[in-house]
């Protein structure tokens, strides 16, 4: 699919490029869309190049050997994301897995223009290393909060972060959904939002999880 003007002016350095550049991207731009849980990108697919959500969100993440699934990082409406361009920047030496987190609209500038780009235009190649850095300066902290933090703070401070994101106090989030954002595991999700419930933060129902205490999520995220 064609992509608007509009969504193209959203890539921070496009006043940076000059007009023949901005019109190659605009012919080579592409907008696809992605359903709920639609894999996006693995390390069997061909590099996609930088990919710019326009709605809907992405999880980023790795599988171990053993199958185990670690969220690195989610991409919302607005985010750019290159760590699915390897083949761009050899400086990404993992390889990450993307999935639609729900119904998601993305635009993509192909791997090859995104190289070319960058060799051409120094204002492109900054900011390929800028968001590149920042990406794995989120990671690192991901992993951090992996190793030393409990986990009733870690899934406290992803439903205050859901919650900031939409200002809904209903999230419609299955337990297994939950554990995939938390790096964790269904049945310790179960457990700990039951937990939750007794202690009056949050009420459940099928595929629905209301949030009763905002106040009492953050203290125990901040303890």
């Amino acid at each position: 699919m064609a992509v608007n003007e509009r969504y193209l002016e959203k890539l921070p350095y496009w006043a940076k490029l000059r007009p023949e550049e901005q019109d190659r991207v605009r012919r080579a731009a592409v907008q696809r869309h992605y359903a709920r849980g639609q894999l996006i990108y693995d390390t069997e697919s061909d590099c996609l190049g930088m990919v710019l959500v326009l709605s809907g969100s992405v999880r980023s993440y790795l599988v171990s050997d053993e199958g185990r699934e670690i969220t690195l990082f989610r991409s919302h409406a607005g985010d750019i994301c290159v760590l699915s361009a390897s083949c761009v920047m050899r400086q990404i030496t993992f390889d990450t897995q993307m999935v639609a987190a729900e119904e998601t609209e993305l635009m993509i500038v192909n791997s090859s223009l995104t190289a070319q780009l960058s060799e051409q235009n120094i204002h492109v190649r900054c900011y390929l290393y800028e968001l590149a850095t920042e990406r794995f300066s989120t990671v690192m902290w991901t992993l951090q909060e992996i190793l030393f933090k409990r986990f009733d703070q870690r899934l406290a401070a992803f439903l205050i972060e859901e919650y900031d994101r939409t200002g809904e106090t209903e999230l419609h989030l299955t337990h297994e959904q939950i554990a995939q954002h938390t790096s964790s595991a269904r049945e310790v999700v179960a457990r700990m939002l039951k937990r939750f419930a007794g202690e009056g933060l949050v009420k459940m129902r099928r595929g629905v999880l209301r949030l009763t205490d905002i106040a009492g999520l953050r203290a125990l995220n901040e303890s």
